[in-house]
């Protein structure tokens, strides 16, 4: 069975989104063994400038780099390719023909390190608007399960 690992800085503190990862961790676990590793997020201090944001980013960047284990790495980030749900499926597929475990990133407030994303073997991109990292939890985890309705063919809403 294919293991996903989601890998993400920052706590989930509000109820409706603890619900709804509860909900979709659930229905996954029918297509694979789900994973969430939640890392504890840097402090950012009032007097916040480009130097300590940098050191902030490498710090949690280290956290996130200590939990990749051979897997195949994506990594969620503004930059990244967007993808349609269905060819997002694809990808999946194609990426587990190949590999027992894939690891997704999603970083803090302040964005990835350098070295997460040089590590990452693909950057995604949900949107181009920002949305709050703990959101995009909740999107990844809707999409992976969409992935796997379309991969079995599977009726899903749209």
């Amino acid at each position: 069975m294919l293991h996903i690992n989601i890998v993400c800085v920052g706590k989930i503190k509000e109820s409706y989104l603890k619900d709804a990862l509860n909900e979709y961790s659930k229905r996954l676990s029918k297509y694979c063994k789900l994973n969430i590793i939640e890392l504890n997020d840097e402090p950012i201090p009032n007097n916040l400038n480009e130097k300590i944001a940098a050191n902030i980013k490498i710090n949690e960047g280290i956290k996130i780099l200590s939990q990749i284990k051979n897997s195949y790495v994506i990594t969620l980030d503004l930059k990244g390719k967007q993808y349609t749900s269905e060819e997002f499926s694809n990808k999946l597929e194609k990426i587990y023909l190949n590999n027992s475990s894939i690891t997704f990133i999603i970083g803090g407030s302040l964005g990835i390190s350098t070295d997460v994303l040089e590590k990452s073997n693909e950057l995604i991109s949900f949107s181009k608007m920002t949305f709050p990292h703990q959101l995009i939890r909740v999107f990844l985890l809707e999409q992976i399960f969409r992935a796997f309705k379309i991969q079995n063919n599977e009726t899903y809403h749209k």
